[in-house]
């Protein structure tokens, strides 16, 4: 049996809320736990029996990914990754349907298709034992979340017996259900019969009023999860499992709980990937992954929610917790870095301290009205921090050299 599968990856106008961040490196690429974000989406596609190729979908530049594709032949040999590079943005959906001989090349049975901006314990297997329970042609993964936040996600409402979609919402304005899309989808070849009923419906719909500007996008949330609702098509997969998480990654907020799902992840999983406390070696703190040319001296505590990268130094009497040290950094002595993102080949001066305030797994903005609200602190690439200190709750922009404390800004 063939599978397939695709990651819509965006393209460089979008991304804009994970900013400065996304200045030096495409949000998918961003690493988390060591890794690039849609790695952890290979590995766990690795683990579908049958699953031989996944496509990533956008319109970035082609050599943006090659790289990571190069990268991900040599970490998982078994699948083949391809780029397929849209002229322009042609929405959720577009891409998909514009390259669907691509995608049903080798005639595979199902599609899975995931978003880029997700971390997830990605239960695959399940949702394709699931899938086979019913006569849809898509089942969509779902979770609960509070009813507060509820509302930015697309919201389902579903028959609880069988878990058909009732009713489908993407963001709306009032509260439907905190059941919720997680973004990653399983669908059959047929769904591209449907995409091109939903293309012929905006055609018409254009044609019919001549004064509707057309929208060449074809959106896989709006126009064909809805329909497929109305045809009883679209079925939910829910995770209960409490061992089953999902966060969006829509801003470098998001980033720190994320990396703390996917410690997670190693630890039941692949517990050899984690930092362990040795004789002679540093204080560790719970979960903390740390590169193996990354340098750490003995006398510093790292931890909970640590990643430490590439050839980052970390030096004496340092303290770490829930952060993310980006390749190259260094962190001088007797520093401390507390809920923040120090970028690649940032220093951070002896006894300075880096915080930024905890935040909730669904954040989805880290400034409103141009004000820096409550949040991390996140250092762009190549920003410089003095001796003696303090950067609380700020975001400052790639190249900066700050000589002085600062409290709830952005340093531009």
């Amino acid at each position: 049996m063939i599978y397939k599968a695709v990651i819509l990856v965006g393209g460089p106008s979008r991304g804009t809320r994970f900013r400065p961040l996304s200045l030096n490196v495409p949000k998918p690429l961003f690493p988390i736990a060591g890794h690039p974000i849609i790695w952890h989406h290979l590995d766990a596609l690795s683990k579908v029996e049958g699953l031989k190729e996944v496509l990533l979908i956008g319109f970035y530049e082609d050599a943006v990914f090659q790289r990571f594709i190069d990268d991900a032949a040599r970490d998982f040999p078994q699948i083949y990754v391809r780029y397929l590079r849209e002229y322009q943005s042609l929405g959720t959906a577009g891409g998909l349907y514009h390259f669907r001989d691509e995608i049903q090349r080798n005639d595979p049975r199902q599609i899975f298709v995931l978003n880029a901006d997700v971390a997830c314990s990605f239960p695959l297997n399940d949702m394709i034992k699931f899938h086979n329970t019913h006569r849809g042609l898509c089942t969509i993964l779902g979770t609960k979340v509070s009813r507060e936040v509820a509302n930015r996600f697309g919201c389902l409402v579903e028959r609880p017996e069988n878990h058909e979609v009732l009713h489908y919402v993407e963001k709306p304005e009032s509260f439907i259900s905190n059941l919720i899309s997680c973004g990653i989808y399983l669908f059959d070849c047929a769904i591209f019969g449907e995409m091109k009923k939903a293309m012929q419906n905006k055609a018409n719909r254009v044609d019919r009023d001549q004064f509707q500007v057309q929208d060449e996008r074809l959106r896989l949330e709006q126009d064909i999860l809805r329909p497929l609702t109305e045809s009883s098509k679209l079925f939910v997969f829910e995770t209960t499992d409490t061992t089953d998480t999902w966060i969006q990654i829509k801003t470098p907020s998001s980033a720190v709980p994320a990396n703390a799902l996917y410690l997670e992840q190693y630890q039941k999983t692949n517990p050899d990937r984690l930092l362990k406390n040795v004789p002679g070696g540093p204080t560790v703190v719970g979960l903390v992954y740390k590169h193996p040319t990354a340098t750490i001296d003995p006398s510093a505590k790292i931890g909970p929610n640590v990643t430490i990268g590439h050839r980052a130094i970390i030096g004496k009497g340092v303290r770490i917790k829930d952060s993310i040290i980006l390749d190259n950094a260094e962190i001088k002595n007797n520093s401390c870095v507390l809920y923040s993102i120090i970028g690649w080949d940032s220093k951070i001066g002896n006894w300075s301290r880096v915080e930024g305030t905890p935040t909730t797994d669904h954040a989805t903005t880290v400034t409103q009205n141009g004000i820096k609200i409550q949040s991390i602190s996140i250092l762009a690439k190549e920003v410089t921090v003095k001796d003696e200190i303090i950067i609380r709750n700020c975001i400052v922009l790639p190249n900066k050299e700050l000589k002085t404390s600062c409290h709830n800004e952005v340093l531009m």
